[in-house]
């Protein structure tokens, strides 16, 4: 069965049921004596029965009024409970939120940032989606995301943080010396971590841009840096590594850097959020929290 009233018409019968008198409901509710006299009969009218018997002294439910009424009153009971949580999430540090990011990323360099947010605030919990593929934000109901490279999905702000290079790295003992450009690197076995499958390069000086594009002497495929490095380390082949896990290596000694000249065109890092207002105050501390190191470093 359609009815066709609305839930604002099944509130006003709920007040006059409350309070026994139509005048009482009217003032608690703020309208007019009338309009609320006409709301309760288009809902009566829409359910085709009486649920108030009406005199010029006094207001009695009808039977089906009663059984209405104790079926419906509890229902805006539970929407004030609901609304005040909701409220709560404008006002209180606490509560959860759904972060993803990249596999590498946000282990090498986030994870810090997190953890000293949930240090910061211990009311708050994170529920951290660690992955190299672009999720549906939405379908996976995401609050934050951070993504490399040009992701901007439609109605997500996006704020940019950082910027990553890639490196090239072969193992400790590898001779080197015949690699005086990057076609070069098509004679030595290659390591590959998806979904970097062509390296973008530039020449620090002369700003000249080439693509290396390995295939037939790719000898491993990998999602995780950390198999990636220790590939490299083995000399199973010669890898792209980002600075900020490759640099540390490259210091001491652990991996030798190829190519010094040559590192991709930067690959911008964001943090996406789906809106700049109406978001709970547990997200924008968070995000408010992310923004400073970065900008601190920048």
């Amino acid at each position: 069965m359609k009815v066709n009233y609305s839930l604002d018409d099944l509130r006003c019968f709920c007040a006059v049921a409350q309070y026994g008198s139509f005048k009482h409901a009217a003032n608690t509710l703020g309208m007019p004596l009338s309009t609320l006299s006409r709301r309760v009969s288009k809902l009566e009218e829409a359910l085709s029965l009486r649920l108030l018997n009406r005199d010029a002294h006094r207001v009695q439910l009808t039977l089906a009024g009663q059984k209405y009424y104790e079926r419906s009153a509890h229902l805006f009971d539970e929407l004030e409970d609901i609304t005040f949580c909701l409220h709560q999430d404008t006002v209180q540090a606490k509560g959860g939120i759904r972060i993803s990011a990249p596999i590498n990323f946000g282990r090498d360099v986030l994870t810090q940032y997190f953890n000293a947010f949930l240090k910061k605030h211990p009311d708050i919990h994170l529920d951290l989606r660690f992955s190299n593929q672009n999720i549906d934000l939405e379908e996976e109901a995401i609050d934050v995301a951070f993504r490399i490279g040009d992701h901007n999905p439609g109605h997500w702000v996006g704020r940019h943080l950082t910027n990553i290079r890639f490196v090239i790295c072969g193992a400790l003992d590898l001779d080197v010396a015949s690699i005086k450009t990057p076609a070069d690197l098509m004679n030595y076995p290659t390591v590959i971590c998806t979904p970097m499958f062509s390296w973008q390069l530039q020449h620090r000086q002369t700003g000249e841009i080439t693509t290396h594009k390995p295939s037939q002497t790719v000898r491993l495929k990998v999602d995780d840096i950390g198999v990636l490095t220790e590939a490299i380390k083995d000399g199973i082949g010669i890898g792209f590594i980002p600075d900020y896990h490759a640099n540390p290596l490259i210091e001491s000694g652990e991996c030798k850097h190829i190519l010094p000249e040559w590192h991709n065109q930067p690959r911008g890092c964001q943090m996406l959020y789906r809106d700049r207002n109406n978001m709970p105050l547990r997200v924008r501390l968070f995000i408010d929290f992310m923004m400073q190191p970065f900008q601190d470093n920048n």
